[in-house]
């Protein structure tokens, strides 16, 4: 007995000095939690001091020392915040976010050349990292390198596929060049992926604005598509009767896109079909592009270009369609660019519209980097169709 009575005390206060660790893990963890809210409600030095409460109670623990550094680095404590991120490296405790916030801080504090040494070390480390390309592509932009910037916004989407911002800046840098196309496909992709944002709300209006300006009709017998540089007008027989000359409009147009564009994604595939798929069409309104991308998916792949080149949105954009939700997706997609429109649209399908949103928010877009959309690696597969010709 007096040999198994030291052992119990000892059990005892085992389990009683684990309960306790167990107890200010737990404590750390609220604490750093209300220490978030707090942050996020610009509560800056009471998120601070709570910070540092749950940090005596679990000082192994990285995160509250990231948070921490995030707080120091939103007052504009630069010093303050490298030293925490710099303990975290030293110690190998480091993530890709830490490395990220470190370049952040390195460029506040006006040395941008080591915040680009920073996020070049991260990306090394912490290769699907999107944030990291992010931020490496932004200090391009301010070399005012966009093709440079390009290169890391699609690195990261590569790399990173669900990570929205590198599509929203890849997108951006299209929209204001003579290759739209690209921006069209990372723009809504970049919606799906970072749904009811202001950022949502701009790309939508670009979409808008763009279709309107890049299509364009001119009489009965022509209209012009322009989102690959190149200018493609294409024109009909003016002697044919409007009958004949609706019934021979496609084929037409098909022989006239193809001599003019050749094989490739941009000018072949994308453009191609959004002019067949314009056939009937007087205007650009949200009505109008609702019936147009409806017929450019049912073309793109009647043509079987989803199968020569395959689009992960031209997939989910079935996914909708085949849910019976297409034309709400479409206002969805387009609505910012007319709000008054959109708004009217809505009222009139308030049940259609409800059972979409129910629908969208339990089916997301599923990109990985097998199925990712990258410009450069459709690019790459034009270049190796032509060389086996």
């Amino acid at each position: 007995m007096r040999i198994l009575l030291p052992l119990m005390v000892i059990s005892c206060f085992t389990v009683s000095v684990a309960n306790a660790q167990t107890t200010d893990k737990e404590k750390a963890l609220a604490k750093k939690n209300e220490a978030i809210q707090l942050m996020d409600d610009g509560k800056l030095a009471e998120s601070i001091a709570l910070l540092e409460e749950a940090r005596k109670l679990d000082p192994a623990e990285p995160e509250i020392v990231y948070e921490m550094a995030l707080a120091q680095y939103q007052q504009k404590n630069f010093e303050g915040a490298m030293k925490l991120l710099k303990e975290l490296v030293k110690k190998k405790q480091a993530t890709g976010r830490v490395y990220a916030m470190m370049g952040n801080t390195f460029d506040e504090m006006g040395k941008p050349e080591k915040a680009i040494d920073i996020y070049d070390e991260g990306i090394k480390k912490f290769p699907e990292e999107g944030n990291l390309y992010l931020e490496r592509g932004v200090m391009e932009i301010r070399r005012n390198d966009h093709n440079a910037a390009l290169g890391f916004f699609e690195k990261g989407i590569q790399a990173a596929p669900m990570y929205p911002s590198n599509y929203y800046r890849a997108a951006k840098i299209f929209f204001d060049s003579d290759q739209e196309v690209w921006g069209m496909i990372y723009g809504e992709i970049f919606m799906n992926i970072e749904r009811g944002s202001k950022r949502t709300e701009e790309i939508s209006k670009l979409l808008y604005y763009t279709y309107k300006g890049e299509i364009k009709f001119g009489t009965d017998t022509s209209a012009a598509v322009s989102f690959a540089k190149q200018n493609n007008t294409i024109y009909l027989d003016a002697s044919q009767s409007k009958k004949k000359q609706v019934s021979s409009l496609a084929s037409a147009l098909a022989e006239q896109v193809m001599a003019s564009m050749g094989n490739s994604f941009a000018n072949g595939a994308y453009e191609m079909t959004l002019v067949k798929s314009i056939i009937g069409e007087k205007m650009i309104n949200l009505e109008s592009l609702n019936r147009i991308r409806t017929r450019f998916l049912d073309i793109y792949a009647q043509d079987g270009r989803d199968t020569s080149y395959p689009v992960v949105l031209f997939d989910f954009q079935r996914k909708v369609k085949e849910a019976g939700y297409l034309g709400a997706y479409n206002y969805w997609i387009l609505g910012w660019g007319d709000e008054k429109v959109f708004e009217e649209w809505r009222s009139e399908h308030r049940q259609e519209w409800t059972d979409f949103m129910k629908w969208f928010k339990e089916n997301r877009i599923n990109i990985t980097g097998a199925n990712a959309f990258v410009r450069t690696r459709m690019i790459l597969q034009d270049a190796i169709k032509k060389s086996e010709k």
